[in-house]
Parts: C-alpha cells; sequence; structure tokens
C-alpha cells in the first residue's frame, strides 16, 4: 500500500481528508499499552484485610476528632 500511494498519480489523488482517513487502517489493530482483559463478576483476591496502624502521639488523635 506504501508503494501504491508513493506513486505521483495517487498523489495528486488523495488530500490531507482521505489521508487521514487511510491512517486508521494502519494504527487501529496497535495497541502500545498491551491488553487489558477484565471481568467484573469477579473481585481481585487481595489477601487479608491490613489493620490501620493508631496515631502516634495525642494531638493526631484530637486533630482527627
Amino acid at each position: 500500500m506504501q508503494q501504491i500511494l508513493a506513486e505521483p498519480a495517487w498523489a495528486k489523488k488523495l488530500n490531507d481528508e482521505d489521508r487521514r482517513g487511510l491512517t486508521a487502517l494502519f494504527w487501529s489493530n496497535i495497541n502500545p499499552y498491551g491488553t487489558f482483559r477484565l471481568d467484573m463478576d469477579k473481585r481481585l483476591d487481595l489477601g487479608l484485610p491490613v489493620s490501620v496502624p493508631h496515631p502516634r502521639f495525642a494531638e493526631a488523635t484530637a486533630a482527627a476528632s
């Protein structure tokens, strides 16, 4: 396709909008970030919940309340 589009006869026929339309043909099958398949019906197994540590100082306790 690149060879055909490089020919002067085609270069004169295609305008900027035509070239933008062709861009999707080349880039629509490329995903630079990989594929992430999400199953929203399952929960992630993150293990047991971790307890949150208590504040170290009395001032932090007073500020939180």
